[in-house]
């Protein structure tokens, strides 16, 4: 993967050229925030999708917030930050979010139809005012807690999802299991498992479409731990996700 430093506050562009028929996916990658090891994962998630695909993928890495869960990224306060891109994929943590305007400029171009694969605290993220609920909406379910960090069994349930081709189950080498409170309506549920702590079963893999474009969003909860997001059955799985969220998948 070549890297290319974007003069744009703290912006990587990680740019990927290789020989394809089709033109090239231009994805996007949202990361920053509370509580998680971006710094890394920026790096973790473009690399498990692309060795887990032939589709030649151009990423652009933007990476903003620091370690707090209350900014207000200068990235997304350009209308048109999502424009030219084909699938966006969010791994951020800003719960403490509550400018309404900011959020409803976040969602308006999924929306309108830009496709977007959500990762693990993403699902918790831009909770703090009016625009939550569309914010739970966009994401297919609604969680705001999650149980103690343990291993847990992935059961697929949905095998013949496009987004699930090829995927087995698998057991996290760490894990944070989300609890979820909702599943939204036109919520296909691809995978779930069972909280030691409460005995209950939670999803947590799942696909829908948003909005009256049907735009195509892709998300899982699982993802706190490096080694998770390392582990090849978990790079399968979102590889298959994002081909999917992004109209790649096999017909």
């Amino acid at each position: 993967m070549n890297i290319k430093i974007i003069a744009f506050f703290a912006c990587v562009g990680c740019f990927v050229s290789t020989s394809f028929a089709e033109d090239p996916i231009k994805a996007l990658l949202i990361t920053g925030g509370c509580c998680h090891d971006y710094d890394n994962q920026k790096t973790i998630i473009p690399e498990g999708i692309e060795a887990n695909t032939d589709v030649e993928i151009e990423w652009t890495i933007i990476h903003q917030g620091g370690k707090a869960g209350n900014v207000e990224i200068p990235f997304h306060k350009n209308p048109d930050w999502a424009k030219g891109y084909d699938v966006v994929v969010h791994n951020e943590c800003f719960a403490n979010i509550s400018n309404d305007d900011f959020v409803r400029g976040i969602l308006a171009p999924h929306n309108a139809g830009t496709p977007a694969v959500l990762v693990h605290c993403a699902m918790h993220s831009y909770r703090g005012g009016e625009s939550k609920t569309e914010w739970y909406k966009f994401c297919g379910a609604h969680t705001k807690r999650h149980g103690p960090k343990h291993p847990f069994t992935v059961e697929i349930v949905a095998p013949d999802h496009a987004a699930a081709e090829g995927v087995e189950g698998w057991t996290t080498p760490e894990g944070e299991l989300y609890f979820i409170e909702t599943v939204y309506p036109g919520t296909t549920v691809i995978a779930q498992s069972k909280s030691n702590q409460t005995g209950a079963i939670h999803p947590n893999i799942w696909a829908h479409e948003y909005g009256e474009n049907k735009t195509r969003v892709f998300a899982t909860t699982i993802g706190h731990h490096n080694s998770t997001m390392q582990d090849p059955a978990y790079q399968k799985m979102l590889s298959k996700g994002f081909i999917w969220a992004a109209g790649k998948e096999t017909k």
